[in-house]
């Protein structure tokens, strides 16, 4: 296994790396304007699980594949564009009403989960990501890979939740006056449906 100095640096570079804004951020927050706290911390789970699937790639050596082959990788990558589309199209055709106050239309904490999940599994930079920062800290000399990459996996899952949740907590508490009418809810919804088009540019615009 890595030694105690080894971990303490790669636990830095994840944080240094993990509060820059990057697409799976950009959907907690705005899970948690949209929907509150509760719904965002879900959504945090929700992209951590698809992070253990891409932890489990890279110590399997998937993503080694997904790398050398231009094929997997597009499909990968044109699929979780084209959802995050659907997302964003479905929120800006969505029908609005008056200015009364009231409660925020709310999905169900599974599908809060589940999107999250597809959102984060669906990114192929994740994967070559994991593939191109994790093995820079394992030593081949102190053991088989796998079990090496696999540790550093789950402590960028542990500092993913926390920094991930820390954006869910104050997105829905500076998010709370803006769910006192219809029109705030759906200009959230607005905002929520330019957030997902914007996720699925960045992707598009991303270098192979």
């Amino acid at each position: 296994m890595p030694d105690v100095a080894t971990l303490a640096l790669f636990c830095a570079l994840t944080l240094g790396l993990l509060v820059v804004p990057g697409p799976s951020v950009l959907y907690i927050v705005t899970r948690s304007v949209a929907q509150g706290r509760s719904a965002g911390l879900i959504s945090v789970l929700g992209v951590h699980a698809g992070s253990v699937v891409h932890v489990a790639a890279a110590a399997l050596g998937l993503s080694a594949l997904l790398a050398a082959s231009a094929t997997a990788y597009a499909v990968v990558k044109w699929g979780g564009i084209a959802y995050l589309v659907w997302l964003g199209v479905r929120n800006l055709i969505r029908r609005g009403g008056g200015e009364e106050a009231v409660e925020l239309r709310v999905q169900s904490k599974r599908r809060l989960f589940w999107e999250g999940v597809v959102v984060n599994v669906l990114n192929p930079k994740t994967a070559i990501f994991f593939l191109a920062f994790l093995p820079q800290f394992t030593d081949p000399a102190a053991g088989p890979l796998g079990p090496q990459i696999l540790l550093l996996g789950l402590l960028w899952i542990a500092l993913g939740m926390a920094s991930d949740g820390t954006y869910a907590m104050l997105a829905s508490a500076l998010a709370g006056r803006l769910r006192a009418s219809r029109r705030a809810q759906r200009r959230l919804e607005v905002g929520s449906g330019v957030v997902y088009l914007g996720l699925a540019a960045w992707l598009t615009a991303e270098k192979a």
